[in-house]
């Protein structure tokens, strides 16, 4: 009674959540003193019972919490007792498994020995090896994971949390790293984007391409690119359109629950009515009847939960008994003599409770229980030992299947007497818990779509890696891990791509007839591709790049997305969420199909399948829920129904599922049997959309491939099924037996669809409509075909062009692209093979070949907007629509002859044509009128076919008793029968943009005609006519049919010729109509401006102001070349002397007017004083006049003699902008336009008179004349005009819709040349003559001086100055005043650095550090050859030696000085010691010295004999970066430039008397000496100047405005004179011959070159007969030998070479040979002198090496470790936009590092590199704006520079050390300047030791001394 007093003392059996055991909402549950709180409900209630109630082996709570953990009173002898009172089997004990919950079965146990390949946890388990550190607890303790953290590599960013992220995702605006730690600290100022006009710009910023604003599809991811598109239908029939433009069911609008992301759908809501199986909850909202009261909160407003007590009583537990009142008690205090109820009903009599007997006593037979019996207050109960249930009796126990419910074990399971045992398929491994299964392999990545990027992500651990990005919009993926491919579908671009799974070779799979491809699956077994697709309502396959597609299902499909293979089984599973949501399953061949779930289904959106448990899941983003099934549908239950928002996309993996949801963003995971542990993997993503588990057993390789290895025997596809497999055939072909399907199509239903053009296949049953593989269709409208050559033939109205291609796709090209505005309508004469087409725009017919060659207008009066047209090639006729003010349908021969009207009467907008031969009628779609009517082909007999249900009919055929139409307004393609309209049928719905539509058959009506036979005798066209003619001759476009009827003129006589800047255009005007005629130049054209005719050769000249450079071609478009292809920079106005045959033309990039020959030889500059920015110009030959316009700051109009003299100015007021200028030769008149006064003007040829004759003129260009009219090309209209010449009036547009034009010409080839005043033997010329009023002038090319006669000149200019910049080589003659560079025409340069040259050969030598060789040619560019092309890496400084015919040069790369011959053999490294990047060097081969200079970290300039002896320094101090080095060889001393201090300075040969010449220049690179001046380049005023060597003054700029200047020399007679002892054979040396001071030496290379080598001058060593390998080796180097075993010769020096003094004898330097001086004794063996010579070689090499090594550690330990040696950065000759990296080097050379690296990428883990990175930057750069940067750089330790600097094209990486720039001087160099056209500059700088940043001027005053100033 005590019990039950306390029973009715607390009468609680659940109580509200207040403050303690934690609740599923978050909340806490407390029950009074001495009570136990039960668990929280899944309704969130609580529970608590009596505390003597716990652990008393009743389930009181009903969910056995009172039990857990708790003594139960005995175990059998067969189970063993666990610590916590658990029984188990005896069997589990110490076997590595936690089977009692509190590890007590494990304890004691002897120590377990792990295999070898095994891992030992801490708990003592043993794992394999390879599962340490791979994310996952296998272990069970995480002892397994107990790893250290990866290291992020350079191209990541570490997150706080330890994580890596891709480094361009800092500060990005997206939060990639868990914690938020990669958006902490960034900028407030995010950039704005900005989209280009062509764009649109979505809600959150992006910017998509404008045609994708209101197509239908969420092209942005937010629907904000739908928003406001009240003109645009893009949903169904059925379905609700989104404020958003969104698509939803329609029976979702009003039901209260928001489906549009907009909550759209339920604004503007009457009350929703619910359902009989729906609740309908306080807001409104209808839900599941089955939902309310579940325990669930699916109202949102918890009314679906209220009142629930009241209609259902809680359900108990199976275990549990139901008292009267509801409430649920264990069943053993049932009869136990208290009243555990409240209203006694556990004790009452109908319990057939009785007293306990002595009978009944587990002493006695055990109670009657089969296993374990306890008593109960005399009660006996029976229990059951684990894995057994208590029967019905309550006796017996029965053995539990464990492995018939889901959970126990991950994937096979078999049932055992009282458990169980599970085990895994191929690929799995069993845990040690012995139910889980681990796969085996790498670590799983899950891999999926964020619509902009494709991610990857491992779930077990913080890893996070982009794979590609720069996407439109990914939807769906797959992958196939064994070809290491990925697969995307993006529904914007309406593509499916691949790439690597390493992000490489993205490339297109399928681009064509996609219009929402959600769904995609790779079957990895048979190499297929599969996908959905809910625009087109398919599902179709192909192979997987993209050929053979085949659609697969087309039936009942609605709006299928997502997809899934069981290649295994040969199955293929799909969701579709139609009107009629569903998953289906079919065979893979399509077969079999089948229904497997539709109830309860609304968007069924992710689906994904479990090979190895067997199972499928799926999302449904409507009903929040994860489901499964079985394979065919079967045990479907929930998995998760609550957290759910919006799931999308499921994958499975083990024992977890993981799922994208697009609301919260977030890709999550969780237990797959039970739902539980969720977990968010990733948040805060962009759009997650599909996700896949990248693993291989994701894609088991144990299925057979039922296809075998030679396809099955297909022809086509081969497609597994169920059973066997299926041959099928992509789609629309035919089988022709089993194996094999047709070649071929036989007849096709061919229809555009604006942006595709489709065929429907009427070989096959399923009429699938097919995309022809097209490129570029923009707006296709007509069509045709033509079976002979089988091509299908389309316009399109967007690109304004007429198509063609083959019917499968192939062989695509546009045959007509110019002069078509509006292409509406196309027709094929099949017999003729012409081509017929309507153009709206220029309201004209016209026809040519089937190429689209030989192009004529047939009509050009009286059409307004004619539409469509077909031929009656039978009876000669075309027939055309016309749709303008006058509606009519037209017909005229098809040569245009007959023209008539025969319809014209109730014609809105006739639309499509069609001719039946049979019937000889004329049928026609009205879409005004809404009606489809015939007639006979004269017009009579009209009737209407079809008057009903014909909203818009567009594009209308006929094929046998059919006839076939498109509608707009219905969006469908239909059919009726021809002569009736009866039957129709609906062959194609839901099809936007619907044009014309044509049947492509092989049975066209053969037809004879005269145009068969030898082109009918025509020249050119031959067109069919109406008998009696039959046929008639035509001609091209502008050109006239001659007297004989058959042949064309050669070409047209007087015309407009015009520049288009990618193309040159013709008018005629011998013709009564306007149309320009393209001239078929083969040649690429960039932006031509300038044009000029020959009409004498017939040729037309232009200037390409991108190309740089002057071309000429005939005009029909052949002979085309280019004349004048280097100096040019903008060339503005180009005129032909066509009576003089030269070619003028101007430049405003250099500010010339120029003339050479007319095929650009002896080009001459004219003019180069006082012009800024010379235009167009005109040429008066009679008078030797030339005018042309300046619209620089000062505009005028100005005149000179044709040979530069007499200039003077005519017209300096009011000019704005003149452009075009033409002379009015009959009136003496000048006429131009002003595009800034919008005049066009005219002045006598004075300049006086001055009128106006035509304004406004909006913007006038080009300007011409011809007879009595003047024509200009407007830029603002875009097209030509034309007006009287003398009162301009009369104006007409000649041609509109032309964009882009610029000059033009008017040309009259029938009117006389005139008299050529230089026609008689070139006026006595021997270049260039060139006429002038009252005479002529004999000229000479650029730089080439006259001589005394006034008439020859010589051959070349005598001295001049070359030069390099990077990509030319360029003159400058100082034999004429005028200094105007000529480009030398050598070949293949690429980045030329430096030069030199020898007059000897008269070549030029020069090193190109882009192709790393030094090459030679001649100075016509002829005879190039490379020198050396080996082992070079930066070859700064090069140097001739002319005497001795050596070649020397410095490699900055190799820290190397090397000679060779001028030939590149003999090549030797002479210095290699003590380099720090040698810069420039120079010879004085009279004096036998060798100088360079040398900045690196000490800068210094050297000498040195030229065979590198007698080394040194000649200056080393105050020196910054010494670039360019001269020699005045006559007043013998040194010049060099300093491009940190700025100046130019000199010293004498020994390095005294130093003197600053020049103080200020801003960036001298190098420098040459001629004469009384030092001529040096400069890098920022891009300049090459001068001054007076001898004062530093009357500094003057010779050459202005050219980009990346490099080195420069003079030649000249006198400057390489003198000789030495190597001047006369060579000295008498095999090889290398080297003056010195005072004598000269001689030397072999270092490789030997197959002669044999002596020092000793005069002498050859004779070939020994036999050599050994150790000879051999010795054998090559001759210097060596004697330089280690020196010959002491028995005779005085008398047999020695004449040219060697007794001294150099003495010293050995005059060497014989070792077999005179030491000749071998017969039999015997090595010399003594030799082996003890060798020995001391050896030991002297190791001396040697051991100093070095010495030198090296001294020299880096002297380097201080805080401060940085003072270092310069040499510039990088290397032009690039790879990044270039600072390395860690202690010698820190840095050129080397800014240089554009061909061989490897540069490494990015530097961490306290010496940054001296300034000059490299502009270099790279090209950029005026960073030398003001470059000024402030002081050499002082502080900031790191990190992240990206962009300069123009290049990108500069630069990575740092704290010991480089300042902080504040980093900022400059990157901040004080805007950084156009570049991306953002992201710095980051930390003071250090809390000392002020320094100040940064303008002005470096002086440079740092010692190193603790640095």
């Amino acid at each position: 009674m005590q019990r039950l007093t306390l029973l009715f003392g607390f009468l609680v059996a659940t109580v509200p959540l207040t403050q303690g055991v934690t609740g599923s909402g978050g909340s806490e549950c407390s029950c009074g003193r001495n009570h136990f709180t039960c668990a929280v409900s899944a309704f969130g209630e609580c529970t608590c019972i009596p505390a003597q109630w716990q652990c008393d082996g009743d389930n009181d709570c009903g969910d056995h919490s009172d039990e857990d953990g708790c003594m139960l009173p005995t175990c059998s002898p067969l189970e063993f007792h666990c610590d916590n009172g658990k029984c188990i089997r005896r069997s589990w004990v110490c076997d590595g498994d936690n089977d009692c919950g509190d590890d007590s079965d494990e304890q004691d146990c002897p120590p377990r020995e792990c295999e070898e390949d095994e891992f030992h946890c801490q708990n003592g388990y043993c794992i394999r090896s390879l599962w340490h550190c791979d994310g996952d607890n296998d272990c069970g303790d995480n002892s397994d994971e107990q790893c250290d953290m990866r290291k992020c590599s350079d191209k990541e960013f570490r997150c706080n949390d330890g994580s890596c992220i891709a480094e361009h995702w800092y500060c990005d605006g997206d939060t990639d790293c868990k914690d938020g730690s990669d958006e902490e600290g960034c900028p407030a100022d995010v950039p704005v984007t900005n989209c280009s006009v062509e764009e649109f710009q979505c809600a959150y910023g992006r910017c998509i391409l404008d045609i994708y604003h209101c197509d239908g599809d969420d092209d942005c991811g937010d629907w904000s690119d739908e928003s406001d598109c009240a003109s645009h239908h893009p949903c169904r029939l059925g379905e609700f359109l989104c404020n958003s433009g969104l698509c939803i069911n329609a029976g979702w609008r009003c039901d209260g629950d928001f489906d549009c992301d907009d909550q759209s759908d339920e604004k503007n809501c009457t009350a929703s009515q619910c359902t009989t199986d729906q609740f309908r909850c306080k807001s409104g909202r209808c839900i599941r009847l089955s939902w309310q009261c579940d325990g669930e909160d699916d109202c949102s407003d918890n009314s679906d939960e209220e009142d629930c007590e009241k209609t259902e009583l809680p359900h108990c537990a199976p275990d549990q008994f139901t008292c009267g009142t509801g409430r649920c008690i264990g069943q053993r205090k049932v009869c136990n003599g208290a009243k555990d109820c409240q209203d006694g009903s556990d004790e009452i009599p109908h319990q057939n409770c009785r007293e306990p007997s002595e009978e009944e006593s587990c002493n006695v037979d055990n109670g009657g229980c089969a296993h374990k019996c306890q008593q109960v207050r005399g009660i006996v109960q029976c229990t059951c030992h684990t894995g057994y249930r208590l029967m019905e009796n309550g006796k017996l126990c029965q053995d539990i299947n464990e492995c018939a419910e889901d959970g126990y074990c991950s994937q096979g399971c078999t049932n055992l007497e009282g458990g169980f045992q599970c085990w895994c398929v191929q690929g799995y491994e069993l845990r040690p818990d012995k139910r889980g299964c681990k796969a085996l392999g790498p670590e799983p990545v899950l891999l999926f779509a964020n619509r902009i990027d494709i991610r990857q992500v491992l779930p077990r651990r913080s890893e996070y890696t982009l794979l590609l990005n720069n996407l439109e919009n990914a939807i769906a993926l797959d992958f196939h891990h064994d070809k290491e491919l990925v697969f995307w579908s993006d529904v914007t671009l309406d593509r499916i791509m691949k790439a690597n799974l390493n992000g490489s070779n993205v490339e297109e799979v399928v681009s064509t007839g996609l219009e929402s491809p959600g769904g995609l699956a790779i079957d990895w077994i048979h190499n297929k591709l599969y996908w959905t697709d809910s625009g087109t309502s398919r599902i179709e396959v192909s192979n997987l790049d993209g050929t053979q597609r085949k659609v697969l299902l087309w039936q009942n499909l609605e709006k299928p997305r997502a997809i899934a293979l069981h290649p295994m089984e040969g199955t293929i599973y799909w969701t579709d969420w139609g009107n009629t949501p569903r998953i289906e399953y079919a065979a893979m061949d399509g077969s079999n199909r089948k229904i497997i779930a539709d109830t309860h289904l609304f968007w069924p959106n992710g689906l994904t399948i479990d090979y190895a448990g067997q199972k499928m899941y799926w999302v449904d983003a409507k009903h929040h829920v994860i489901e499964r099934a079985d394979l065919d549908g079967q045990n479907r239950r929930a998995v998760i129904s609550q957290g759910l928002p919006h799931p999308f996309a499921i994958t499975v993996f083990e024992d977890s599922l993981y799922w994208t949801d697009w609301h919260t963003k977030s890709i999550n995971s969780a237990n797959k049997f039970t739902g539980k542990n969720q977990e968010i993997i990733r948040n805060k993503l962009h759009f997650p959309m599909d996700i896949h588990t990248l693993h291989p057993q994701r894609q088991p390789a144990a299925g057979r491939n039922r296809c075998g290895t030679n396809n099955g025997g297909c022809s086509h596809l081969c497609l597994p099924s169920t059973a066997n497999y299926t041959c099928a055939c992509p789609t629309g072909f035919k089988k022709v037996d089993d194996y094999n399907c047709a070649g071929s199509l036989d007849k096709f239903l061919l229809f555009a669809r604006r942006t595709d053009i489709r065929r429907i296949s009427f070989d096959t049953e399923d009429k699938s409509d097919d995309v022809i593989p097209l490129a570029d269709v923009r707006s296709a409208v007509a069509l045709d075909w033509d079976a002979k050559g089988e091509y299908i033939y389309w316009t399109d109205v967007t690109t304004d062009s007429i198509n063609r291609a083959k019917w499968d796709g192939t062989k695509q090209e546009a045959i007509a692209v110019t002069s078509l505005e509006s292409p509406a309508g196309l027709a094929v004469d099949w017999v003729t093979n012409k081509l017929y087409w309507t153009d709206a725009g220029t309201d004209r017919i016209e026809a040519s070949n089937l190429d689209g060659s030989m192009r004529t207008v047939l009509i050009w009066e009286n059409l307004d907007r004619p539409r469509d047209i077909v031929v009656d090639p039978i009876g000669g006729y075309m027939y055309w629509t016309d749709w303008g003010a006058n509606p009519k349908i037209e017909r005229a021969g098809l040569d245009a002859s007959e023209r008539t009207v025969i319809i014209s009467s109730n014609l809105t907008w006739p639309n499509g044509l069609a001719v039946d031969y049979e019937t000889e009628r004329l049928y026609w779609a009205d879409a005004g009128m809404k009606t489809i009517e015939y007639a006979n082909l004269n017009g009579t007999h009209r009737r209407v076919l079809i008057g009903s249900q014909l909203p818009h009919p567009f594009g209308l055929t006929l094929h046998e008793d059919k006839i076939y139409w498109t509608d707009w307004q219905s969006k469908s393609i239909q059919s009726a029968d021809k002569n009736s309209g009866l039957g129709r049928m609906m062959l194609r719905e839901n099809l936007e943009n619907l044009m014309d539509i044509h049947m492509f058959h092989r049975h066209r009506t053969p037809v004879a005609s005269m145009c068969k036979i030898d082109n009918g005798g025509c020249s050119h066209l031959c067109l069919l006519a109406p008998l009696p003619k039959a046929y008639h001759c035509g001609c091209p476009t502008g050109i006239n049919l001659l007297a004989d009827g058959k042949t064309c003129a050669p070409g047209m006589t007087s015309f407009l010729i015009f520049a288009r800047r990618t193309d040159i255009r013709m008018v005629s005007l011998d013709i009564p109509y306007f149309a320009d005629v393209v001239v078929p130049v083969n040649g690429s054209m960039k932006n031509t401006i300038a044009i000029g005719v020959d009409p004498k050769e017939g040729k037309v000249y232009w200037s390409d102001s991108t190309l740089n450079k002057i071309s000429r071609a005939d005009l029909n478009g052949s002979q085309q070349e280019d004349i004048v292809t280097t100096g040019l920079m903008t060339t503005d106005g180009l005129a032909v002397d066509i009576t003089g045959r030269k070619i003028y033309w101007t430049d405003t990039g250099t500010n010339r007017i120029e003339v050479a020959n007319l095929d650009g030889t002896m080009r001459k500059v004219l003019i180069w004083q006082n012009l800024d920015s010379p235009r167009a110009i005109a040429l008066h030959h009679d008078k030797g006049f030339m005018y042309w316009t300046d619209w620089g700051e000062h505009a005028k109009l100005e005149r000179a003699a044709m040979d530069g003299s007499d200039r003077v100015v005519l017209i300096n007021s009011n000019l704005g902008w003149p452009n075009g200028l033409v002379i009015d030769k009959e009136g003496s008149r000048l006429l131009w336009a002003d595009a800034h006064t919008e005049r066009i003007e005219a002045a006598d040829l004075n300049g006086v008179n001055r009128r106006t004759l035509v304004t406004p003129v909006q913007h006038p260009y080009g300007l011409t004349l011809l007879d009595s009219h003047i024509y200009w090309t407007d830029w603002q209209t875009r097209s030509i005009q034309r007006a009287d010449k003398n009162t301009g009036n009369d104006i007409i547009t000649v041609r509109g819709n032309l964009p882009g034009l610029m000059d033009i010409q008017a040309i009259d080839r029938a009117r006389p040349v005139g008299f050529n005043k230089c026609s008689v033997r070139n006026g006595g010329c021997s270049h260039l003559c060139l006429p002038r009023p009252g005479g002529i002038t004999c000229a000479c090319p650029t730089g080439i001086q006259m001589k005394n006669d006034g008439r020859t000149c010589d051959n070349a200019p005598e001295t001049y100055l070359l030069f390099s910049s990077r990509g030319s080589i360029r003159r400058i003659s100082l034999d004429t005043t005028d200094y105007t560079d000529v480009h030398v025409p050598v070949p293949e340069l690429h980045n030329v650095i430096s030069l030199d040259y020898d007059s000897v050969e008269m070549k030029v030598y020069y090193t190109d550090v882009f192709l790393d060789v030094i090459r030679s040619a001649n100075l016509n560019g002829s005879g190039m050859m490379t020198v050396i092309g080996q082992g070079l890496k930066t070859t700064d400084g090069l140097a001739i030696d002319w005497v001795a015919r050596n070649l020397y040069w410095t490699d900055t790369g190799r820290n190397t000085i090397e000679v060779s011959w001028l030939d590149g053999s003999c090549r030797k490294v002479l210095i290699n010691n003590s380099l720090d990047e040698p810069r420039a060097i120079a010879v004085f081969p009279r004096k036998g010295y060798l100088f360079w200079t040398d900045w690196g970290n000490l800068a210094k300039i050297e000498r040195a004999q030229l065979d590198g002896t007698d080394r040194k320094v000649l200056i080393n101090t105050d020196l910054g970066w010494p670039n360019g080095l001269t020699l005045d060889y006559d007043s013998r001393r040194i010049y060099w430039v300093d491009a940190h201090l700025d100046r130019i300075e000199s010293c004498d040969l020994n390095g005294k008397l130093r003197q600053v010449l020049v103080g200020q220049v801003i960036h001298p690179f190098a420098l040459t000496q001629h004469d009384r001046w030092i001529y040096w380049t400069d890098w920022q005023t891009k300049s090459v100047q001068r001054v007076d060597k001898y004062t530093g003054r009357n500094k003057e700029t010779i050459l202005a405005n050219v980009e990346g200047l490099m080195d420069i020399i003079v030649v000249s007679p006198q400057r390489q004179t003198g000789t030495n002892s190597c001047g006369v054979n060579n000295g008498g040396c095999t090889h290398l011959c080297f003056a010195r001071a005072t004598d000269f030496v001689c030397d072999c290379p270092d490789e030997p070159d197959g002669r044999l080598c002596s020092v000793v001058p005069g002498y050859v060593p004779p070939f020994p007969e036999t050599t050994r390998s150790s000879e051999k080796a010795d054998a090559g180097d001759s210097r060596r030998n004697f330089d280690f075993f020196p010959a002491k010769p028995t005779d005085p020096v008398e047999n020695t070479s004449e040219n060697c003094s007794q001294k150099d004898a003495s010293q050995g330097l005059c060497e014989e040979s070792v077999n005179q001086v030491l000749p071998a004794i017969n039999g015997e063996g090595l010399h003594i002198s030799y082996i003890i010579g060798a020995v001391l070689s050896i030991l002297a090499i190791l001396i040697l090496i051991a100093a070095v090594i010495i030198y090296r550690h001294k020299k880096s330990k002297f380097n201080d470790p805080v401060v940085s040696n003072l270092t310069y950065s040499n510039p990088s000759y290397r032009t690039s936009t790879q990044e270039v990296k600072i390395e860690t080097v202690q010698k820190p050379a840095i050129y080397n590092q800014l240089r554009y690296k061909k061989e490897t990428a540069s490494d990015n883990s530097y961490s306290k590199g010496k940054i001296k990175i300034v000059e490299g930057i502009c270099l790279l750069s090209n950029d005026d704006m960073y030398w003001d940067d470059l000024k402030q750089i002081k050499t002082t330790r502080g900031g790191i520079l990190r992240d990206h600097v962009c300069m123009k094209a290049e990108t500069l990486s630069i990575q740092g050390s704290t010991d480089s720039l300042g902080d504040t001087e980093t900022e400059q160099l990157l901040q004080d300047e805007p950084l156009s056209e570049c991306s953002s500059v992201n710095t980051s700088s930390q003071e250090r030791s809390g000392l002020p940043l320094p100040d940064t001027g303008w002005k470096h005053n002086r440079k740092p001394s010692t190193e603790s100033e640095v």
